[in-house]
């Protein structure tokens, strides 16, 4: 299938229309930014790393029961998928804490959450991705009840599964973001990506951060962490 016109491009991102109109190709770059856009560089590679990354993880979701918007691999990077309408929220998932719920809530980084915290943030870059619960979603019509329960649950699934998966590659899933998009039907699915640049991994034995943290605090050797995650899925 053939790229036509360019409907969108994102941070990370450019998504290209089809002959047909119920799909779309998403491709990848190498931009990185960080703190909604007030950082921003290149990571090499990391298109590559996060397409086929993604890819794998909506692969392995698939086979456990949750649907994706993902339809096939075209190349490093580029896929084919399903065209929806994004939910305009980012749904967050903690197991530990990191980042900004560290700073929110004065616990130290790497503190077991004593139940995987859920949070949406409504996706919109000039208000900052601000925090938001159920009564503003349903106040401010970003989805409907149902849509929010649908998501909430697929977000808990999806954290049971990654977490078993990344255990078994000596990963500690720290948190991470999804997205889920609207099919023509009105199925919920999930979509975007499932990187480095959307979760925060660390090795199971030493904590080094092997995701955009590298990056967004000027660690050094983030090309190197976005490969090492490859290997450990074995990509």
């Amino acid at each position: 299938m053939q790229k036509t016109e360019q409907l969108y491009e994102g941070k990370a991102k450019k998504v290209f229309a089809t002959e047909d109109p119920a799909y779309c190709i998403v491709s990848y770059k190498d931009d990185a930014t960080a703190f909604n856009g007030l950082k921003k560089g290149t990571i090499a590679g990391k298109g590559v790393v996060n397409n086929r990354m993604s890819n794998f993880m909506f692969q392995l979701l698939e086979k456990n029961g949750i649907k994706t918007h993902y339809v096939e691999e075209l190349n490093d990077r580029e896929t084919l998928v399903r065209r929806v309408k994004i939910v305009p929220l980012e749904v967050i998932v903690r197991n530990k804490a990191a980042g900004s719920l560290s700073k929110r809530l004065g616990l130290p980084e790497g503190t077991p959450m004593k139940t995987p915290v859920l949070e949406f943030c409504y996706k919109n870059d000039d208000l900052g991705d601000p925090i938001v619960n159920e009564y503003h979603i349903l106040a401010a019509e970003l989805a409907t009840k149902e849509e929010v329960e649908t998501i909430s649950a697929m977000a808990l699934k999806i954290n049971e599964l990654m977490c078993e998966f990344f255990r078994s590659v000596n990963v500690d899933l720290i948190d991470f973001k999804l997205e889920f998009g609207r099919c023509a039907d009105g199925t919920i699915v999930l979509a975007d990506e499932i990187s480095p640049d959307t979760c925060r991994f660390w090795d199971i034995h030493t904590q080094e951060k092997l995701d955009k943290d590298r990056f967004r605090r000027d660690m050094g050797g983030v090309e190197e962490a976005y490969e090492e995650m490859m290997k450990r899925i074995g990509l």
